[in-house]
């Protein structure tokens, strides 16, 4: 697979998260605090629950159902109840385009 364009840049609000689709796989898309732009699978291993309707904070964004919060550069959850890491995805930037492709895994 090749990477795909998600959306535009200038479309991500600092601090909020987006849900996209890419070949199947929903991911959440987010610009933190420093400008970085994280892309994590999109739905809480606690539950089914989409993580881009949660709330992003510093490098973290926490699932509105149950509390639990995913490191968006880890993928790692900072607390219970969730306790299986959501996956993480390489970002491309170019130009404008953010570009993932979602059978790329971010190395950590």
């Amino acid at each position: 697979m090749t990477a795909s364009r998600v959306c535009a840049l200038s479309e991500l609000e600092q601090d909020a998260a987006l849900r996209v689709e890419v070949d199947g796989v929903a991911i959440c898309v987010v610009r933190d605090s420093n400008d970085e732009v994280h892309a994590i699978g999109d739905v809480c291993t606690h539950g089914d629950i989409s993580l881009a309707e949660g709330f992003v904070e510093g490098e973290t964004i926490e699932c509105w159902a149950h509390g639990s919060a995913f490191s968006l550069v880890t993928g790692k959850p900072l607390n219970l109840p969730a306790y299986e890491p959501v996956p993480v995805y390489a970002v491309t930037i170019d130009g404008d385009d953010v570009l993932i492709d979602p059978a790329v895994k971010k190395e950590i």
